[in-house]
């Protein structure tokens, strides 16, 4: 079978990038689309260069689990190595699953297929509907998420570090991006931050500049954030939250933390 490769680039790419989404969603990974196609983009030029290579079977092998592990790597956002190895054992399962499925779906139906640095080119492109399959999925999210709570809707954030918690008002604010070692960064009122965390171990947090570089926000991270909206509760743990270096009135939530 001829393989052209564009054909081959866009398969894989849609492939992975199947693959990927799943084991974020399965893993619950605050990963945006971008760094999933970044992931995906990776793996389709991996695959499509690694056949040009002749290594041992032992070597060949090591390089197939080396690359999904640097793909997984690229694709997550991660606060532990637990998260990075959770993530990377979903999308390795995911890959040997699909792929074993689709070699006996393709012999039943005798499509030709050709194998490759433990990818598939058919000539049944599987992974370009299902990539759209994906897309549409992420489009439902994202508009289920718009209907169901505004960004700039007033929610009711209630935080807990220790035996302390603290409740306040925000909203889903679409100018911070903050973020600390991958993890989106929510601003309070240090009014707020002052009810669970003491004098000392604010003045003695990480300190990270703000979107514009400007600025620098103290952060420490909360045990739990629950966020009341519209009869609902989100429940996040282990969210990094920042300090307002100025008076401010609600918080403002990071919108990454709708998709989580």
């Amino acid at each position: 079978m001829q393989v052209y490769v564009e054909f081959a680039l866009i398969e894989n790419f849609c492939m992975d990038f199947t693959l990927l989404y799943c084991a974020k969603l399965v893993c619950k990974n605050p990963a945006g689309w971008r760094r999933i196609a970044l992931g995906a983009a990776g793996g389709a030029v991996f695959a499509v260069v690694f056949p040009l290579f002749t290594l041992p079977a032992v070597a060949s092998v090591a390089v197939k689990i080396l690359s999904g592990a640097v793909i997984c790597a690229v694709a997550g956002r991660y606060r532990r190595l637990k998260s990075y190895f959770v993530f990377t054992a979903a999308f390795t399962g995911f890959t040997f699953a699909v792929g074993g499925a689709l070699i006996a779906v393709f012999a039943l139906a005798g499509v030709n297929y050709q194998s490759g640095a433990g990818y598939l080119i058919s000539s049944v492109p599987i992974g370009v509907p299902a990539f759209f399959a994906v897309t549409a999925v992420m489009f439902a999210r994202k508009l289920k998420r718009r209907l169901t709570v505004s960004e700039k809707s007033e929610v009711t954030v209630k935080l807990y570090s220790g035996n302390d918690s603290v409740e306040f008002c925000g909203f889903f604010d679409s100018g911070n991006r903050v973020s600390y070692r991958g993890s989106p960064v929510s601003v309070i009122p240090l009014s707020a931050a002052a009810q669970i965390i003491d004098a000392a171990s604010i003045s003695s947090s990480v300190k990270i500049h703000t979107v514009t570089g400007s600025k620098k926000l103290k952060v420490f991270t909360a045990d739990k954030m629950e966020i009341r909206y519209a009869d609902k509760i989100s429940v996040l743990k282990n969210v990094t939250v920042g300090i307002s270096p100025r008076p401010i009135a609600s918080a403002a939530l990071n919108p990454d933390l709708m998709e989580e």
